[in-house]
């Protein structure tokens, strides 16, 4: 009888060990208990910190935001408001931010330090971006969009009084124009607007047919101007996008060009002692992508040189040094982010080290820097270092409620050759009961962009794939960011190809390792990624399943219906002066090989990869008679998942499809 109980007892105990280990790995749901923290800034004497923190609103399927504010340390970590955009007056008494406000939309409100409550400070139409601080505080400038005006002066007649008619059609006439999420164009342009703190009319101090500050915008030390970048579009050269530096007369809104070359310069800003203007750019070319330096130039435009020549990765977030010798600056580089420090005598140096996405959004005159921090176990938390001691603190746990008990994966960083000698880098993320004597299936994730750049930050999907038991594999293919203009470029006239055989590499590369079913290899990727993924299943029947999501399959029918004009430039001609390309690059023409069960997901609202281009190739698989499903999603644009519903069911969608095509 005793052998019994004992018998009983220990297998009571080994189920209950069981259960917890099933209870510790992450749940999809959980991603509904998910915080984000974005945009810390310094008070001006370096003793607070306010920060945006987005949570899910799961009662209204919906992102809100929130402004907290704690001590420097971490200490006294506390609700602020409703809102974001946080930014300090120069005496760090005020904060001006975002929030919805009245009438409607997107407002800028005005919070006192220590005191209760805010004021509107606007009833703009349209919403304001890159607040900016005067110097003395008196004034804040921002950019925001303004409606062209109907440039026909024609009236309909014949309206009888209180009818009620079909709205006014839309007019375009130039090639600046913006498809908005329903899919109607609006005619305009961004312009500068400066707003007196205490509030009022804001007044718009710049003019023309195109966009200006869109990168940022920086005053003057004395208040008088302020500097900006300026994007013209041509009328005669479609293809080039010509930007330049200018300052603005904030009361003659006189303004004086401050370069002048062929190429995109952007994101100004002003030295402390006013003498000096950084600014990042490079010279124009016909390539798809190129890594922007770090310039600067006296503040009336003269002396330009550049400071990162040797660096061959683009700056972001430039923070002059307080004694101006030099500008902070992130960059990204091999799948991780950190800061480095470009002098304007002596060599360029990297401020933070390790392998980590680390982002600085905020200095002060003392050299304390915040910003936001990630590594592949930890999702972004608010940080900060000094220049003196540059390892970073990390300030916040916001999702330690979350993930505290629960067993995550390991990441493996990795290194693979491909075709041409070309060193891929990648990531396998493991199952967190991870036993490399069993075999798994695996997941392939593939990035858009093309030129976008994978990295080593947690990441809540990947694991929870991981803890459903996949094996999971993203890599930066060429064409990827962060390993230099040459590698990101390798793509231009040939997207997909190569791109191709370094993604098939990486998987040979995991499967030698053991532990993978080979019978049981999936694949999906959105965006760029879907272009890919249906390339990859009209190349190779490998794949037991795959789901391309928002794809480009038809590059011919893409160029007349993206809002993404510049998408042309993949190629070297027009497809009406040439359709040979579009047509070799079109995973279209290649359906006729498909005989991989393959799913399609796409927002119906979608304008960069219409949903037209996942109807054709959803009705080219029904006509081969491949196993094939398409999936709308509602109230979604370029993607599927903007919604924290339809993230919940992009997932299951996804393990469901897997799951029926398991061989």
């Amino acid at each position: 009888m005793r052998k019994i109980l004992l018998l009983t007892l220990w297998c009571f105990v080994i189920s209950l060990q069981a259960e917890a280990q099933t209870l510790n790995k992450l749940r999809l749901e959980q991603s509904l208990d998910m915080e984000t923290v974005a945009d810390p800034q310094l008070s001006p004497d370096g003793s607070e910190i306010v920060y945006a923190r987005t949570w899910i609103d799961k009662m209204n399927d919906s992102r809100e935001t929130d402004l907290w504010i704690m001590s420097a340390n971490g200490s006294k970590n506390r609700f602020l408001t409703k809102g974001g955009s946080p930014r300090w007056s120069p005496d760090g008494s005020r904060i001006v931010y975002t929030a919805q406000g009245e009438p409607k939309g997107t407002q800028l409100f005005l919070k006192y330090k220590g005191t209760e409550g805010s004021t509107q400070l606007t009833r703009l139409e349209k919403s304001p971006s890159n607040i900016t601080w005067s110097p003395d505080g008196q004034h804040i400038a921002f950019t925001m969009m303004v409606p062209a005006k109907d440039p026909w002066p024609v009236k309909i007649p014949g309206k009888p009084e209180g009818a009620k008619w079909t709205t006014e059609p839309k007019f375009v006439s130039s090639v600046q124009y913006r498809r908005d999420r329903v899919g109607f164009v609006e005619e305009g342009y961004v312009h500068i607007f400066v707003l007196p703190a205490g509030g009022g009319t804001p007044r718009q101090v710049t003019q023309g047919n195109w966009d200006h500050g869109t990168s940022g915008i920086s005053w003057t030390r004395d208040g008088k101007e302020i500097v900006f970048s300026s994007l013209r579009i041509p009328e005669a050269e479609y293809a080039y996008r010509e930007s330049e530096i200018y300052a603005v007369n904030i009361s003659t809104s006189l303004v004086r060009q401050l370069t002048t070359r062929k190429g995109p310069d952007n994101a100004p800003v002003v030295s402390p002692d006013g003498k000096l203007v950084a600014y990042t750019g490079y010279d124009w070319t016909d390539d798809t992508y190129r890594d922007a330096q770090l310039y600067v130039m006296n503040i009336d435009g003269t002396g330009h040189r550049s400071l990162t020549a040797s660096l061959d990765r683009s700056p972001g977030g430039l923070t002059w040094a307080a004694d101006n010798s030099g500008i902070y600056f992130n960059a990204q580089n091999e799948g991780s982010g950190n800061v480095y420090f470009a002098p304007l005598k002596g060599n360029l140096k990297q401020v933070t080290q390790g392998k980590q996405m680390l982002t600085m959004s905020s200095m002060n005159t003392t050299g304390l820097a915040v910003g936001v921090w990630s590594d592949s176990k930890n999702p972004g938390d608010v940080m900060s270092f000094t220049v003196a001691n540059p390892k970073p603190t990390r300030l916040t746990n916001v999702n330690e409620d979350v993930l505290s008990t629960v067993q995550l994966g390991e990441v493996e960083e990795i290194w693979y050759t491909s075709v041409d000698d070309f060193k891929i880098q990648g990531w396998i993320v493991k199952p967190p009961d991870f036993d490399p004597k069993k075999k798994y299936p695996l997941i392939l994730v593939i990035h858009g962009g093309p030129h976008a750049m994978y990295n080593l930050a947690f990441n809540f999907t990947w694991q929870h794939h991981a803890a459903e038991g996949y094996v999971v594999l993203y890599t930066n293919p060429r064409g990827s960011t962060g390993y230099g203009s040459a590698f990101a470029n390798a793509i231009k006239n040939a997207y997909p190809d190569k791109d191709y055989d370094d993604l098939m590499k990486g998987v040979d590369e995991v499967i030698r390792r053991g532990y993978i079913d080979e019978k049981n290899l999936f694949v999906y990727g959105g965006s760029g990624g879907g272009v890919l993924t249906s390339w990859i299943v009209g190349q190779t029947d490998r794949f037991a399943a795959a789901s391309v999501n928002y794809p480009v399959i038809n590059w011919i029918s893409f160029v007349g219906t993206t809002d993404g004009s510049s998408w042309y430039r993949n190629f070297a001609k027009y497809p009406w002066e040439d359709p040979t390309e579009h047509l070799k690059r079109s995973s279209l023409m290649y359906v006729g090989n498909v005989k991989t069960p393959t799913m399609l997901m796409c927002g119906v609202n979608d304008l960069r990869t219409p949903i037209s281009q996942t109807e054709e190739y959803y009705q080219a698989l029904k006509m081969l008679k491949v196993p094939t499903v398409m999936i709308r999603f509602n109230e979604e644009f370029h993607g599927t998942s903007s919604k924290p519903s339809n993230y919940l069911r992009t997932q299951q969608y996804l393990y469901y499809w897997f799951g029926q095509y398991k061989r």
